[in-house]
């Protein structure tokens, strides 16, 4: 250990290091291990197993899922290389490294990874945890253009595996229960370009504009990903002047077809009147315009349900409890799924038949606020997707739920083999199903 980067809770930088992006949870480790390389990872790996310390892993802490309290928190920040092999349509992906440089690198050839809207997340992470991204409905969840993952053990062994092989198909959708990913190769799609942007519109129209989404989006080829959110836009500098300080719809749009056709499949959106409107064609590249995610550290709470369906009465009653001119304003976004993400595939990512995906979040810890939204979402409630799963809402009962019953006993039976005793119980935690189990 001693050739490694350690921070340790009274040096300085500590703080910075353990909490990342998400400012409402953080990491509080015994020891912070600064990876640079594999080698480092797999010290950290033999010294915590050695000591009976539990990991954690981070890159940039965006979807923290369970704090650590006296173990050891490896960061990958430093192991940031990507190469792509264009012949192949493949990208290796180093455990540090962010969509954004996937998604510059991929584009030099004229093709796009499976990424997500914000290019400042970790791509490791995200597509290990199953990953629904721009073009998830035409070419599915992002774990299912996993094609190798190089792992450390919780014996501090370096492991490559495949398809075919039991490690590799719990990883792909189990996230950072059962090692340290400290690269990833995964398929790339040949999008150079697409037609998407945004379209915003005022608060006194929101009823409207959802009810239009939801109709709309029940008819849409494959080849279009979409969601909408409704979002209380602060009256500060850098917000755009038409939104500024106004709680706004914001429908995204992302369609890897003809513009032509894209233009007339947003003819009904584009009827109701707009604040904004970009839509138009751009290359991947850009594709991060399409959210325009904020790409700074913020504190946040988050709720969300994956549903076989989304009816009017739920979207009229989740405005009533978060919408504009509620007591509790928060973020609300609505996916729409299906398409390429029904499709089966040999990983255990969960709930493919489901229709949407409602989500929110809010600054304040408005607990009971969530679990009145979580109550309107019931009756079609059938699960949640792991990437989702953050701070206090990253239960074991909710890890459970990502899954099917089926895959779930399989993904604890494969802990047993390869984490018997729960070294990665700092994530979203998979218990084993036999052995010993850690506290």
């Amino acid at each position: 250990m001693e050739n490694l980067t350690k921070i340790l809770p009274t040096d300085d930088g500590y703080d910075e290091a353990r909490i990342g992006f998400q400012l409402s949870h953080g990491h509080r480790p015994g020891l912070i291990v600064d990876a640079a390389s594999i080698r480092d990872v797999r010290e950290a790996v033999r010294h915590a197993a050695a000591h009976g310390h539990g990991v954690a892993v981070q890159n940039t802490g965006h979807g923290m899922p369970i704090g650590s309290d006296g173990g050891v928190l490896i960061l990958t920040r430093r192991m940031d290389g990507v190469r792509i092999d264009p012949v192949a349509r493949t990208a290796r992906i180093e455990a540090g490294t962010r969509w954004g440089a996937v998604v510059e690198a991929a584009g030099e050839h004229g093709l796009a990874p499976l990424s997500g809207s914000t290019p400042h997340v970790g791509a490791v992470s995200y597509t290990l945890g199953g990953g629904i991204g721009l073009l998830a409905r035409a070419y599915g969840f992002a774990a299912d253009h996993l094609r190798s993952v190089e792992v450390v053990t919780a014996d501090g062994a370096l492991r490559t595996v495949r398809p075919g092989d039991d490690l590799f198909w719990a990883l792909s959708g189990g996230r950072g229960a059962f090692g340290v990913a400290t690269a990833i190769e995964v398929g790339l799609v040949p999008v150079a370009e697409l037609f998407g942007g945004a379209l915003y519109y005022d608060a006194g129209d929101v009823p409207e504009v959802l009810g239009t989404y939801l109709e709309w989006s029940r008819a849409l080829p494959d080849a279009m990903t979409s969601s909408v959110a409704l979002v209380p836009f602060p009256d500060v500098p850098g917000v755009p002047e038409p939104l500024r300080g106004r709680h706004a719809a914001h429908v995204r749009i992302a369609f890897t077809g003809p513009a032509e056709e894209g233009e007339e499949l947003v003819a009904p959106l584009r009827a109701l009147p707009r604040l904004v409107d970009t839509l138009r064609v751009l290359p991947y590249t850009d594709s991060a315009t399409i959210h325009n995610d904020p790409p700074f550290p913020m504190a946040y709470h988050g709720s969300h349900a994956v549903l076989r369906d989304l009816t009017p009465t739920m979207i009229r009653d989740v405005l009533a409890l978060i919408g504009p001119g509620s007591p509790d304003p928060a973020v609300m976004e609505i996916r729409h799924l299906g398409g390429a993400l029904s499709v089966p595939a040999d990983n255990p990512v969960g709930h493919r038949d489901a229709a949407y995906f409602f989500s929110m979040i809010s600054q304040a810890r408005l607990g009971p606020v969530h679990a009145r939204f979580l109550d309107v979402l019931a009756p079609e409630t059938v699960g949640v997707h792991l990437n989702f799963l953050y701070g206090e809402n990253a239960t074991e009962r909710n890890v459970e739920r990502a899954f099917s019953p089926a895959d779930f006993a399989r993904l604890r039976e494969l802990k047993a083999v390869h984490d018997p005793d729960d070294l990665f119980r700092y994530t979203h935690r998979i218990r084993p199903a036999r052995g010993q189990e850690q506290e």
